[in-house]
């Protein structure tokens, strides 16, 4: 499964703590940030099922805001 988040995230080394956090809770999955673009991505692939209100409220609790990019 693949989720795709628009963020609000420009910092490159923000990002790598958000992804450092969400790697703990989340130690199957792959994450990461592409914030070359204007949407600046965090792409989150797994093996198990996503939970968005999760990734959205850890993003809330950097202060940060994210949602489900749709196709």
């Amino acid at each position: 499964m693949v989720e795709v988040f628009k963020t609000n995230v420009t910092d490159a080394e923000v990002a790598s703590k958000i992804v450092s956090d969400l790697s703990f809770h989340l130690p199957e999955s792959k994450i990461n940030f592409d914030l070359t673009d204007c949407d600046n991505i965090l792409r989150i692939e797994s093996e198990s099922a996503i939970h968005i209100e999760s990734i959205t409220g850890h993003l809330d609790r950097w202060g940060y805001v994210c949602e489900v990019l749709e196709p």
